[in-house]
């Protein structure tokens, strides 16, 4: 039997069932396919080993050095951080629900950012909540703090008993992020959707 030696691993299996197919229903030979089955498994550890590889390159790759503000994360279950949704002191607080690994939440980050700078000093604080992981504090959250040089105030929510929090939050919310919350005083509005920065300005004016 001769086989040209395939482009890609499919072809080379399909060319040897190609060779060994079944003639008048002849059973194929039991050793032969463990030998396949074989193949095929050290294929994938080593397909997986490779894309592994190229995962781990791509995460250090451009990486700044934390620095020190960063380097420490204000960090509450949600017992410590309730008190961030039910301030009296005539503030206009927009509180974002957020997290690295969302990509709507990454892409409307500037918008907030924004949002503060613009409107910090008529009092208006934007607080950008977390909700990584505890794994990816580390390895995502600081660096990614640190690349985009985030200026408004970040909270870290860690609490997993989400079925119990986050009816708190507001009784309308599915859990999904992106989530912001407005409010000033006794004036509160939640809302479960992205926003440009022109619908956040727009959002915000009525609490100003």
């Amino acid at each position: 039997m001769k086989i040209i030696a395939p482009k890609n691993f499919e072809t080379f299996l399909f060319k040897i069932l190609l060779n060994y197919q079944i003639n008048n229903f002849a059973l194929i030979n039991f050793n032969f396919m463990k030998s396949i089955i074989l193949i095929f498994v050290l294929s994938l550890i080593t397909s997986c080993k490779k894309a592994n590889n190229v995962i781990n390159v791509a995460n250090t790759t451009n990486i700044k050095e934390i620095p020190r503000s960063v380097t420490n994360l204000e960090i509450y279950d949600f017992s410590g951080f309730e008190k961030f949704l039910n301030k009296k002191d005539d503030t206009v607080y927009v509180i974002n629900f957020w997290a690295t690994w969302c990509a709507p939440c990454v892409k409307e980050l500037p918008y907030f950012e924004m949002l503060n700078k613009a409107y910090k000093n008529e009092g208006v604080e934007v607080i950008l909540v977390s909700l990584d992981f505890p794994h990816l504090y580390e390895k995502k959250l600081k660096p990614f703090i640190a690349k985009h040089n985030l200026d408004s105030k970040i909270i870290v929510l860690n609490d997993v008993d989400m079925n119990t929090w986050i009816p708190k939050v507001d009784a309308g919310w599915s859990g999904s992020i992106p989530a912001t919350i407005i409010y000033k005083n006794e004036k509160k509005q939640f809302y479960e959707r992205s926003f440009s920065y022109e619908e956040l300005e727009k959002t915000l004016t009525p609490f100003l």
